[in-house]
């Protein structure tokens, strides 16, 4: 279709998306950004969490490339750094270190400010869009509201001491957490969506480092990654060992700390920051923070509870608007999955654009119904885990049995499938899929191959028939020893992938 004008709400990576896209089929696209937006990959108020690592997921980095093709290279000739989880990242676990071998996933890790300014760079590449910076939107221009013919027709804002209305032909929603869109429509007659939400308590504190020259970092950093997971261990220990810790690698030789719980205090300021960095239950993470050289303050975030803005089950959505990102669904940080999961729903506007000649109530209708089904992904994956605490509340809190079954078989399940990982790529590969968001949970949960072999990796486990080992001393350095194709016949586990269903 071609209209003549749509309007952006929020420029960050949601609506930056969104707007790569609506440059295709609109004469104009102009994007409403309340921040002064930097020059360069700087943070800015309106995205606090960029102070935070970020993951962008293999199926958001394929979205982003079709929306701005050439995006990943371009991120990687600013700075970024395309690696391979498995062989460049140490991975502690509950039993102590896995072992490296190559996978079949690769990630790209950059900091948020540098995947947000390249995404700019893009945006600005095409003339159809205009970015207007400085501008709060302080309401929806509407008629009909709950009507049949209830329609988004504009928007209202205020740039410093002016404010002015823009008439818009689609009004996309890109202002995260906060956006008052919901509120807004309920003033004009729409009813409001009904939510689903569940908040597991996660707080998750930073700080940035620069890392010590090339040359002067110890010989056992063959790592770029550090991972830490929470102990399993159910007696008494200190409390960091709950966290889950990361330390970062991002561009410019720097590295983002990170370390997070569910349902604990974190520290928030230098000194009690340092000291629970110290206390993290593999000793590396502490002696590598060390070896570095602070650049910033403590950054904390409480703001991480499940959220998702049911529009889809409105007897009447309102025409004119769609909803992407955090503005329609909100996840746990802990998860990875908030840019991806924009990027994929500003996919399907772009599929739904291009099908469709006008945008009446079949299109958003259908729209909705594909987003629904696209957001289900992450969402289930976020529900997994994060309903397993007593004391996360919302309305997607389950029954205490079920809290009980969910906390007593996560870490086991994580465990074993970890495990098989390493000498079934089958095993391997589907869980990257799902980690990615390129299948669903319910998609393995029904895989008879999947759960064969980690049914058939146990058995062998038991039988002493395993050959790549883990659970290496995590009081020690994590060991650098490549494990790649070690398999029961010393050929590659790619080898028996051909075994069911692949």
């Amino acid at each position: 279709m071609r209209g003549k004008t749509a309007v952006v709400l929020g420029g960050s990576v949601a609506g930056l998306c969104a707007a790569g896209v609506l440059a295709r089929h609109f004469d104009e696209v102009i994007v409403l950004e309340q921040d002064r937006l930097p020059p360069d990959a700087q943070h800015r108020r309106g995205v606090p969490q960029s102070k935070h690592p970020h993951f962008l997921l293999n199926s958001g980095r394929r979205a982003i490339g079709e929306i701005f093709p050439g995006f990943e290279e371009a991120l990687i000739a600013a700075g970024g750094m395309r690696l391979m989880p498995s062989m460049d990242a140490a991975y502690c676990e509950n039993a102590g270190w896995a072992p490296r071998k190559a996978g079949s996933m690769t990630m790209v890790y950059s900091s948020r400010v540098l995947i947000e300014r390249v995404l700019r760079d893009k945006v600005r590449e095409l003339p159809a869009i205009e970015i207007r910076e400085g501008v709060t939107v302080t309401g929806l221009r509407s008629t009909g509201g709950g009507t049949a013919r209830g329609r988004v027709e504009g928007v209202e804002y205020r740039a410093g001491d002016d404010s002015g209305h823009l008439s818009a032909d689609l009004v996309v929603d890109a202002l995260g957490r906060g956006s008052s869109v919901a509120d807004w429509l309920s003033t004009a007659g729409w009813p409001t969506p009904p939510e689903k939400t569940l908040d597991a308590k996660v707080t998750y504190t930073s700080r940035w480092y620069d890392l010590p020259p090339a040359d002067r970092r110890p010989p056992a950093w063959w790592w770029k990654h550090l991972v830490i997971t929470p102990t399993q261990d159910a007696g008494d220990h200190p409390e960091e060992h709950e966290f889950l810790s990361n330390f970062f690698p991002i561009e410019g030789d720097r590295a983002i700390v990170c370390m997070g719980a569910w349902g604990i205090r974190m520290p928030r300021e230098v000194n009690t920051f340092e000291a629970a960095v110290d206390r993290v239950r593999a000793r590396s993470f502490g002696q590598a923070t060390r070896a570095c050289t602070p650049t910033s303050g403590v950054h904390l975030t409480r703001s991480t509870g499940n959220k998702w803005r049911r529009f889809d089950l409105l007897d009447q959505p309102p025409l004119g608007l769609v909803c992407v990102g955090d503005s329609i669904c909100a996840f746990n940080p802990f998860y990875a999955q908030g840019m991806s999961s924009a990027a994929r729903s500003a996919l399907i506007l772009a599929e739904m654009l291009r099908g469709h000649d006008v945008l009446d109530l079949a299109f958003f209708r259908e729209f909705l119904t594909r987003q629904k089904k696209s957001l289900d992904v992450p969402w289930m994956l976020a529900m997994a885990r994060d309903q397993a605490y007593d004391f996360a509340t919302g309305s997607e809190v389950v029954a205490p049995w079920r809290r009980k079954l969910a906390a007593r078989l996560s870490w086991p399940v994580f465990n074993a499938i970890n495990a098989t990982s390493r000498e079934d790529a089958y095993v391997e590969r589907t869980f990257a899929q799902v980690f990615n968001l390129d299948m669903s949970l319910r998609e393995m949960t029904t895989d008879v191959r999947f759960w064969f072999g980690i049914a058939r990796y146990k058995v062998r486990q038991r039988l002493g028939r395993t050959v790549v080992p883990g659970g290496f001393d995590d009081q020690q350095d994590p060991p650098g020893t490549d494990f790649t194709g070690q398999t029961r016949a010393g050929n590659s586990p790619y080898a028996e992938t051909d075994l069911v269903n692949d």
